[in-house]
């Protein structure tokens, strides 16, 4: 692992524990095992250690759980609930977005752009993307035909809320994402029934 990096996940643990304004850069520097003047070879200061790790994650987020532009329509609802139980493991599993998650969490209620940030990824992002999946699904008939977003609610809700529960209990992973892939088949049940 370069200085960089090491840098970059020191930080990313003191903000998930500390938060943003309760981490300095002297703390960082003491975890990684360098002077504090030696960061700012790597980086400008806080500010740019922190949008360099919302850049990756990101980056990461889009790559392994998708978004609204990369939104892939699946062919079946089995290859819809696959696809979203892979992106719901990941989230919940992924050491990077877990405390990043943890991190936006906690600081949602004392930074305004914090707080935009988090309501974009576990709410209004989640929701477009899932919206533009679901109108796809029924216009190929997967789904029978109903207002998009609302479905997208209604499949997104109880997973935000099951993997707030896994950040708070780690244990509790396993049993959630069965929790998760039950809730998944009972919305797709319903939007699937002939009527």
């Amino acid at each position: 692992m370069t200085t960089k990096e090491k840098i970059l996940n020191s930080a990313l643990t003191l903000f998930a524990e500390n938060g943003y304004d309760g981490t300095s850069m002297e703390q960082i520097a003491d975890m990684v095992g360098i002077k504090a003047p030696s960061l700012y070879k790597h980086f400008k200061g806080k500010e740019d250690i922190f949008n360099t790790l919302l850049d990756q994650a990101e980056t990461r987020y889009a790559e392994n759980f998708g978004s609204v532009n990369n939104a892939k329509i699946p062919e079946s609802v089995e290859e819809f609930i696959s696809s979203v139980m892979n992106s719901v493991s990941f989230t919940i599993n992924d050491p990077l977005i877990r405390k990043m998650r943890k991190f936006l969490v906690k600081e949602q209620f004392r930074n305004e752009k914090l707080a935009d940030i988090t309501t974009r990824h576990q709410i209004i992002g989640l929701q477009k993307m899932y919206a533009k999946i679901v109108e796809g699904m029924m216009k190929k008939g997967l789904f029978r035909k109903d207002d998009p977003e609302t479905v997208a609610m209604e499949l997104i809700a109880p997973v935000v809320l099951y993997v707030s529960r896994t950040d708070r209990q780690p244990e509790y992973r396993k049993e959630a994402l069965k929790k998760i892939e039950k809730q998944l088949r009972h919305v797709c049940g319903h939007y699937t029934e002939k009527r």
